[in-house]
């Protein structure tokens, strides 16, 4: 029972804020992608990510843009545990995650057949996510115990909260080069930089009084404070063919070899009546992993990116795009990754309509398929399959200078997980109960944004 309850705890991963796109990867940079969505056959400046090879058509000359965008997100767990302390008991767990305004920029010039594009963004996760109230992977498994002792519900205080950051900025440039009047190619490489925390505790004291981390005669402790940074680079390619109304597009991202060291401030576990030396005996393989200086997996998959163009009007345009996203090959935490039934895949349509010369209205949607399993799904870290729709505006303010504003919201399925007793990877049924139960995880998204595109 003990030992459940600190593998639990020690498996504190905390997945924060996610944007568009796929696991660990963000695919909305500029406003553009949220008023339209599907973006993979842009000549404009925020191709510079979704369609390098695109600028051989762009304008000539410099552009520069300035994005800014603000999420906000719930990420909720409702737990259900069937005969648990001779009642069926359910719990909803509310997490709320958010990110400050978010900035991207973008850059490029084009002279005849050439072009040089940068952008700089928060390209994987970004945000901030926190339970007030703990998970049930923590709390559980100290209820069960606690009853087991004949220790019940009311006679002691469980102080339990986990919070998380995660944020990998990107630095990208890209050369593009007009083969032929109707094909040109891209090669570029994006250098990552991971900054995440992790900070979470679960605290059982005798009495109805909340007892500080700090002092008391706690029943069980368990603390973690871990912060990770590191680094990593992949090369990307492009190609786009563009004739008459149709433009066809490839890009292909490599994986992002992401290998973060923990610095690790804070690391115990305590259960009353264990001395350390017992307590690390039976736990130091579990506890390993979070060490000062051990290592984390955090891959960026590498990503194949197709879309297809069409102009059907001067002023009339849409795009079809899909995006797979090989989550199976890009390494997680214990090999996570291997759990999920297939990588990502995702298919976009958007289409943008000029009123006038100074204002373009659009519309767009995507479809979002991780592959999910049971086995993937955990409290600290977890996704849902979902719908997205954008919609805004770009206003011409004169001819160098355009307002892009856009929004959307992403629907998100939920997913609930079996948990039944004796299930073989927890031993004894929902950690250490010996109940069936389920897991339902929940998730809301907004993201509103808006931009300034320049031309020189």
């Amino acid at each position: 029972m003990k030992k459940t309850i600190l593998t639990s705890a020690m498996l504190l991963l905390v997945a924060v804020a996610t944007q568009a796109g796929g696991l660990m990867t963000n695919t909305n940079y500029h406003i553009a992608f949220n008023r339209m969505m599907a973006r993979g056959a842009s000549f404009d400046i925020d191709a510079a990510y979704s369609n390098p090879a695109g600028l051989a058509w762009g304008y000539d000359g410099w552009q520069l843009s300035l994005n800014f965008q603000k999420p906000w997100q719930n990420r909720d767990i409702e737990m259900s545990i069937y005969g648990f302390l001779d009642s069926d008991f359910k719990k909803k767990y509310p997490g709320k995650a958010s990110a400050p305004i978010v900035p991207a920029l973008f850059a490029a010039y084009k002279h005849d057949r050439w072009a040089l594009s940068a952008m700089i963004g928060i390209v994987g996760s970004g945000g901030f996510v926190k339970y007030d109230e703990g998970v049930p992977m923590f709390n559980v498994p100290i209820t069960a115990m606690m009853a087991q002792k004949g220790i019940m519900p009311g006679s002691y205080t469980l102080d339990s909260q986990m919070k998380g950051k995660q944020y990998i900025y990107g630095a990208q440039l890209n050369f593009t080069y007009k083969i032929t009047e109707w094909l040109s190619a891209a090669v570029g490489v994006r250098a990552s930089y991971y900054d995440g925390y992790y900070r979470g505790h679960v605290v059982a004291t005798p009495g109805e009084a909340p007892v500080p981390d700090e002092g008391g005669d706690p029943l069980v402790s368990l603390q973690l404070d871990c912060d990770q940074r590191g680094w990593g680079v992949a090369p990307i390619l492009g190609l786009d063919f563009h004739k008459g109304p149709l433009t066809v597009a490839a890009k292909y991202e490599f994986r992002t070899r992401l290998n973060i060291p923990n610095k690790t401030n804070r690391l115990e576990a305590s259960v009353k009546g264990m001395t350390p030396e017992q307590v690390a005996a039976l736990f130091g393989a579990k506890m390993a992993p979070y060490k000062d200086g051990a290592k984390t997996r955090y891959d960026m998959p590498s990503l194949l990116a197709v879309a297809v163009g069409y102009e059907f009007t001067p002023k009339f345009r849409a795009t079809a795009e899909y995006h797979f996203f090989d989550d199976r090959h890009a390494k997680m935490a214990g090999d996570r990754q291997k759990t999920l039934k297939h990588g990502t895949n995702e298919l976009l349509l958007g289409a943008e309509y000029d009123v006038s010369d100074v204002l373009t209205l659009s519309l767009g949607g995507q479809r979002t398929d991780y592959g999910l399993s049971d086995d993937y799904q955990q409290n600290t870290s977890f996704a849902c399959d979902s719908y997205s729709i954008g919609l805004g505006a770009a206003v011409n303010i004169s001819k160098k200078v355009r307002l892009n504003a856009g929004y959307f919201i992403t629907l998100y399925s939920k997913y609930t997980k079996q948990i039944p007793a004796g299930d073989k990877a927890k031993g004894l049924g929902y950690y250490g109960t010996g109940c069936d139960a389920t897991e339902t995880y929940s998730r809301t998204n907004n993201v509103i944004g808006i931009g300034i595109d320049y031309k020189f």
